[in-house]
């Protein structure tokens, strides 16, 4: 990238950082860079798109302390962009930092998104479906590479009803390690079932070790994870199909 953008790029990248900021509930600061010339634009050819972010807010509680983001070639339509809803003629590929604090994490999961995502959580125990109502949930960043976990949730059985409290540790798999929990005990309730662990520790070890997930034409991939006293830093891979309307962003599929 030349070091003195062109007119074209500048007034494309001031134009998408404000569009951008109209979408997010609040922003610190946000920079986005458009890689391209006046040729390509017609052709609806971008070089790239670098965006930096700090400080951004979506449906209230999902914030993210800062992002850095850099794609590849973009091929959009371009009367699309002169729409001002840019699709894609092809998937575009994209290179995340994401950092998130504590306190962001823990105020995003008291967000409807994710209560949304918890309410889906529900165990096959020897053919037995047992549900999970989680009440309250913490996460701590105490650093050393660890996940603090502290919390209630509802344990639905078949004819059984019961309130479980938790505290566990763990460690998110590195490029030399695999995921590992170092403990975990009861504070409340009458504590759980063998059986209930066992289909548990299954169900964790299959999410943990998928490939990737998707999301709204997305493929996400997250290729480091890393744990300081109270941040959490994702290293992550996207692969877009296509970019999702504002308002349909964070909606319930």
């Amino acid at each position: 990238m030349s070091e003195k953008p062109k007119l074209e790029e500048q007034l494309l990248s001031q134009e998408a950082a404000r569009r951008l900021s109209a979408q997010l509930d609040e922003v610190e600061q946000i920079n986005v860079e458009v890689q391209t010339d006046i040729g390509k634009i017609f052709q609806g050819k971008l070089d790239g798109v670098y965006l930096a972010g700090q400080g951004l807010v979506v449906q209230q509680k999902i914030r993210v302390q800062e992002i850095n983001l850099q794609t590849d070639n973009i091929v959009v339509d371009p009367l699309s962009v002169i729409l001002g809803q840019i699709k894609l003629n092809a998937p575009v590929n994209a290179n995340i930092r994401i950092v998130l604090t504590e306190a962001d994490i823990n105020y995003a999961l008291t967000s409807e998104i994710v209560n949304r995502l918890v309410k889906k959580f529900k165990l096959n125990v020897d053919g037995e479906i047992v549900n999970f109502e989680p009440q309250e949930m913490h996460i701590f960043l105490p650093g050393d590479g660890k996940l603090e976990f502290q919390g209630k949730t509802w344990i639905k059985e078949k004819e059984d009803t019961h309130i479980l409290g938790y505290h566990a540790i763990a460690h998110p798999r590195t490029q030399t390690k695999p995921p590992m929990l170092e403990s975990f005990r009861c504070t409340e309730g009458e504590g759980i079932r063998i059986e209930l662990i066992a289909a548990a520790m299954q169900k964790v070890k299959e999410i943990i070790n998928l490939p990737s997930f998707e999301w709204e034409n997305m493929v996400f991939s997250i290729k480091e994870m890393e744990i300081q006293k109270s941040n959490l830093i994702l290293i992550v891979e996207a692969h877009v199909k296509q970019i999702p309307l504002p308002e349909t962003i964070l909606s319930d599929n």
